[in-house]
């Protein structure tokens, strides 16, 4: 049985049915146990982080849209992310066939999509030309930077007065 995402289709990651449990520390949320499942794989790293190969996909509000991905090699380094079709349904991360064949990804619909969020004054932006791109069945990942130049490294997300707004409403 595959676990429940509420708000969100993501993320499709941790189908499997027996599972191993890990303790990793935190400096936001502190000792956090975690199933093994929810551990991805990045050969190369992030941009800026290569040294830094494994990450916990950690989901603090069961409803929320955002996620933290928790290194589990330090305990400082951690990133927010979210699915960006949540925000714009027409984006599309081109996966070449060779990054396909590297995440042993049989088809482009078959990988899960995140962008690391960043907050930029009074506004929340994510680097929609470097996604993180996950195969749900492996774990295996790698963060792409996109040929084209139709996205940016700081696409307005929401505004954070607006957000505070929304929530009061």
């Amino acid at each position: 049985m595959e676990p429940v995402w509420h708000g969100c289709q993501t993320p499709r990651i941790g189908t499997g049915r027996w599972s191993i449990h890990m303790l990793i520390q935190t400096t936001r949320f502190g000792a956090v146990e975690i199933d093994d499942s929810r551990i991805l794989e990045f050969p190369a790293g992030l941009l800026g982080f290569s040294s830094y190969r494994t990450f916990a996909l950690l989901q603090p509000d069961e409803n929320g849209v955002f996620f933290w991905l928790q290194s589990t090699e330090s305990a400082d380094l951690a990133f927010v992310v979210t699915d960006p079709a949540l925000w714009l349904p027409d984006y599309q991360a081109n996966i070449r066939k060779e990054q396909m064949e590297e995440l042993g990804l049989g088809a482009t619909d078959d990988a899960q999509v995140f962008v690391i969020v960043n907050k930029r004054d009074h506004s929340l932006t994510a680097n929609l030309q470097g996604p993180l791109v996950v195969n749900p069945t492996n774990h295996k990942s790698m963060q792409l930077v996109l040929a084209e130049k139709r996205w940016s490294t700081r696409h307005e997300l929401v505004k954070l007065a607006e957000a505070a707004t929304a929530k009061i409403a």
